[in-house]
C-alpha cells in the first residue's frame, strides 16, 4: 500500500469458495459512449459488463453491476454523493466487498465524503476511474477495473482509491494532471 507499511493489511483467503464483489457505477470517463448521431463522448449507462467483465476469466468471483448514477463527476455535487452513500450502506451488511467506478476530476472528493459518512465500514470500498474512456483502444479503464477487482479482495475493511498499479488510502491522494495520475498526498 503506498506511503504505509504493515504487514497485517493483506487479507488471504485460502479456500476455494466464490467471492462476490459489488460493482458500483457512477459514470465518469471511464464510462462515457461515444454518441454518433452528435459527436458527443457522454455518459448514459454503464458499459462494464459488456466491455471488461465478459472479457475476464473469473471462475471464483461473482461481480454484480449496479448502476447508481451515470455522470461526469465534474457535475457531482453532495446530493450525489449522499446518494452513494445511501447506496453503500444498503451493501456493507452483506460483507461484499465494494468496487466503485468513478470520474477522476472529483474522486477524491467523493472517496472522502464516504469514508467521513458512513458510520461504520466493514469492506474494502475501492473507488478506480480512468483518464481515458473504455471504448478508446488506449483507455488505461480496463486496467484499473481488473486492478481494483483484485485490490477489492485483499484489502481490509476501508476506502481507497486503486489507480494505475497503486492503492491509495481515501484520506491520502490527490490528482497529478500533468501525468495523468494519481499520487500521494499527505496534505489531504
Amino acid at each position: 500500500m503506498s506511503g504505509q507499511q504493515n504487514s497485517n493489511w493483506l487479507q488471504l483467503k485460502p479456500n476455494n469458495h466464490p467471492t462476490k464483489i459489488i460493482i458500483l457505477t457512477t459514470g465518469g470517463t471511464i464510462e462515457k459512449t461515444y454518441d454518433e448521431n452528435d459527436g458527443l463522448l457522454i455518459n448514459r449507462y454503464s458499459v462494464v459488463e459488456s466491455k471488461v467483465l465478459s472479457r475476464l476469466r473469473l471462475p471464483y468471483t461473482e461481480v454484480e453491476v449496479r448502476p447508481v448514477l451515470a455522470k461526469d463527476s465534474l457535475y457531482m455535487d453532495d446530493k450525489d454523493r449522499e446518494q452513494l452513500v445511501r447506496v453503500l450502506e444498503q451493501f456493507i451488511p452483506e460483507l461484499l466487498p465494494i468496487v466503485i467506478l468513478h470520474g477522476t476530476d472529483t474522486v477524491d472528493q467523493s472517496a472522502r465524503y464516504c469514508q467521513q459518512s458512513l458510520s461504520k465500514i466493514e469492506v474494502p470500498i475501492i473507488f478506480t476511474g480512468a483518464m481515458r474512456p473504455l471504448e478508446l483502444e488506449d483507455s488505461d479503464a480496463f486496467q484499473n477495473i481488473v486492478e481494483a477487482i483484485f485490490a477489492a479482495q485483499l484489502l481490509p475493511a476501508g476506502v481507497y482509491l486503486s489507480f494505475h498499479g497503486r492503492i491509495f488510502a481515501a484520506s491520502h491522494f490527490k490528482k497529478n494532471r500533468k501525468l495523468g495520475t494519481f499520487e500521494w498526498d499527505d496534505a489531504s
